[in-house]
């Protein structure tokens, strides 16, 4: 076992970074970003995201019928958007489908709007609908580590109306518990409060992987240590408030068959870190 020492910026960086209303997001510093895809190189998504995302597409040959509309946004596009929805739309329609410059999931590379191909799509709310071949992306979203982030009955918790073409990267297995329970990011991070680090997880069984899930809440410093066993895959991600959340691969027969290799052929195996 071993010790990670966590800082407090890290509570404000991978995948599961809770950005709405009460949160902001802290840095403008993002440089893993990506183009969607070649035929949008102005539309970035963050690195790991958008490989998961041309997974997805690839598997359900989704780029033939599914365009992106909007990845990562700068504070200074967030508000010209802002801006621009206020003075053609005005306030409540505003605050209802654009959030807050600062406070935008599109600032941290996370997010992705998408919308069914078709002549003319709105930028703001463009079509997503639940059946074809959107239906079908939203189904097997999950598997991929993306969630439908703005769901219809939930926007007194997000903030945020009802956005069927807003799709956030939160990583696996977080996107299949989210999804399985129903939950927003907002209720999931809440719900993992109960499974403190070293004393109780979350299991999760995909495939032949077991999974765990706990949350470390920060010291008074916001700062965290983390006891894992370094010889498996694991991740860690800041909540962006308060603590973090450990993702253990407490067996993956792939990443066991490639350490026996590796210790045969007296060589290392990259170790995961940071998510």
């Amino acid at each position: 076992m071993k010790t990670i020492l966590l800082q407090k910026r890290h509570i404000h960086t991978g995948s599961l970074i809770l950005v709405n209303r009460d949160y902001g997001y802290h840095t403008e510093e993002n440089t893993s970003l990506i183009p969607v895809q070649e035929h949008t190189p102005d539309i970035l998504i963050q690195r790991r995201a958008g490989i998961l995302l041309s997974s997805l597409m690839e598997q359900i040959n989704g780029w033939q019928h599914i365009v992106p509309v909007s990845g990562w946004r700068s504070l200074a596009k967030q508000q010209t958007i802002w801006d621009d929805s206020l003075s053609e739309n005005g306030l409540p329609f505003t605050s209802t489908y654009v959030a807050v410059p600062g406070h935008s999931e599109h600032q941290t590379g996370l997010a992705i709007d998408l919308g069914l191909r078709q002549k003319e799509i709105d930028f703001i709310r463009p079509a997503f609908p639940y059946d074809g071949i959107c239906g079908l992306f939203r189904k097997r979203a999950a598997d991929y580590g993306f969630i439908e982030r703005y769901p219809a009955g939930k926007e007194t918790i997000t903030g945020i109306g009802h956005e069927p073409w807003h799709f956030r990267y939160v990583g696996i297995p977080h996107a299949a518990i989210i999804t399985e329970h129903q939950l927003t990011l907002e209720e999931y991070l809440f719900f993992i409060r109960q499974f403190r680090h070293g004393r109780a997880s979350y299991h999760f069984r995909r495939n032949s992987q077991e999974i765990s899930v706990s949350w470390l809440e920060a010291d008074g410093n916001g700062c965290g240590e983390a006891c894992l066993d370094t010889e498996l895959p694991y991740s860690i991600s800041g909540n962006n408030f308060d603590g973090f959340i450990i993702t253990e691969w407490r067996q993956c027969d792939a990443y066991q068959k490639e350490l026996r290799r590796a210790s045969s052929e007296n060589r290392s195996v990259p170790q995961p870190g940071m998510a």
